[in-house]
């Protein structure tokens, strides 16, 4: 009697691989799409302020508003994906996005521009990031966790280039071709946006799945108890060290923020010349992500996770360094492989919770916990950074705040190297 169990044929196989894969691409696409819409600013900050006639302070206090909602959210948002499936919840967050952008095309007061970035916040918090991430998590295989997430950081920035390619083509069509104010070219922009959002939160509902049956109606079904599953998480040492890790990472991108204006100031360079530096690093996110991914499933990713912080990190030390390199082309090396790296950073960080073997009725909570400490550095490094140019001048000023975000690196490298330790004695005593 043959006992040998029957595999699939290969043709059923590769349909399910290509339904994981398109589901896939839809988080990607959300992901991709979300955040350009709430900052806009990046590309058209000057005829945001001139279009609902707001200051910049106006505005930069709608963002921080933005970033206390992320902030008070991110618990609560894992929480959430515990109970509720990944399709509910990014389709919900999608179209809401989407729908708060068609309010704003409408160029509402000042006093209504409040409430569209609070609602903004709740969508983008409250009820996608945590359930992106864990939807994510469900489609990629144990050996695929690294390059599923890695495509992901490198995919959403490829969207987002692409996005902001089409926004710029309309803004300049609208306003050189067909004439029309920097005003109305906007809200030809917006709308853009919003119905690229509310579209992809329709084919969401219509088209993702999730993983597994059983991944899917865990994904319902948390312990009950908030705080039994919290002391639970607590007790997972792993846990913490992804905390850490991403938190240390996260800072390292965060440098790459002051780049141009460190390259102006630093090398006298014009405007033009740091921004085209600081553009042609935007296009290393899809290398850095993308490949990080790959060889982190190959090589190991605690592996090239260390690698990756600690070259990012000994970058910044050459920037304190070498203050003066004697070309722009070494500088501009130098600036590519920092943020190559970091992007690498940022495509393998959540890949590492796999590691920690997390159920998955509470995987959603414990990336809003990771996400509750990890992201702290959007509250605190602008203060660090004003605080440091409030009692420097010149050059000293980016030495010191790339010095402490060295610092950073170092502490992050390490910790990637204990939780390699950390999971190995694990694996070990199996």
């Amino acid at each position: 009697m043959d006992n040998t169990i029957a595999k699939p044929p290969a043709s059923v196989g590769s349909k399910i691989d290509l339904k994981r894969y398109f589901q896939f691409s839809l988080l990607l696409l959300a992901a991709g799409a979300i955040f350009p819409l709430m900052y806009l600013r990046q590309n058209f900050e000057t005829s945001i302020l001139e279009t609902f006639q707001i200051t910049a302070g106006d505005l930069g206090n709608y963002y921080s508003m933005l970033g206390v909602m992320y902030f008070v959210c991110y618990v609560p948002s894992g929480w959430l994906a515990d109970r509720l499936s990944p399709r509910l919840l990014v389709t919900f967050s999608m179209v809401a996005t989407g729908v708060l952008g068609l309010w704003f095309a409408s160029v509402p007061s000042k006093d209504v521009l409040v409430y569209i970035f609070l609602g903004w916040g709740f969508a983008a918090g409250l009820t996608f990031w945590a359930s992106m991430l864990k939807g994510v998590k469900m489609l990629a295989h144990k050996d695929e966790q690294g390059r599923f997430f890695g495509i992901l950081d490198g995919g959403r920035g490829l969207v987002e280039a692409v996005l902001a390619t089409i926004a710029i083509a309309i803004f300049a069509y609208a306003v050189d071709t067909a004439g029309l104010s920097n005003a109305l070219a906007l809200k030809q922009v917006i709308y853009m946006y919003s119905f690229t959002c509310i579209a992809i939160g329709v084919l969401t509902f219509l088209f993702f799945r999730g993983g597994n049956a059983a991944e899917e109606n865990s994904s319902k079904n948390g312990s009950g108890n908030l705080i039994r599953d919290l002391r639970f998480l607590a007790s997972i040492p792993e846990l913490w060290m992804v905390a850490v890790i991403i938190f240390c990472g996260y800072q390292l991108f965060w440098a790459t923020y002051s780049f141009s204006a460190f390259m102006q100031e630093g090398y006298q360079m014009t405007a033009v010349t740091a921004g085209f530096i600081t553009v042609a690093k935007l296009w290393m996110r899809p290398i850095g992500g993308i490949g990080a991914g790959i060889l982190g499933d190959k090589y190991g990713k605690e592996n090239i996770l260390a690698i990756s912080l600690l070259g990012a990190t000994l970058g910044l030390v050459s920037l304190i360094l070498f203050p003066k390199v004697n070309t722009v082309y070494l500088l501009l090396a130098v600036v590519l492989l920092i943020g190559v790296l970091t992007y690498a950073i940022r495509g393998l960080y959540w890949a590492i919770l796999d590691d920690c073997d997390i159920p998955m009725q509470v995987t959603g909570l414990a990336i809003g916990v990771i996400s509750l400490i990890a992201y702290t550095p959007d509250i605190f490094l602008p203060q660090i950074n004003g605080y440091i140019a409030a009692r420097y001048e010149g050059i000293t000023v980016y030495n010191l705040y790339f010095g402490y975000i060295a610092a950073m690196g170092a502490i992050g490298t390490l910790a990637a190297l204990k939780l390699k330790t950390m999971t190995s004695k694990k694996r070990a005593l199996r």
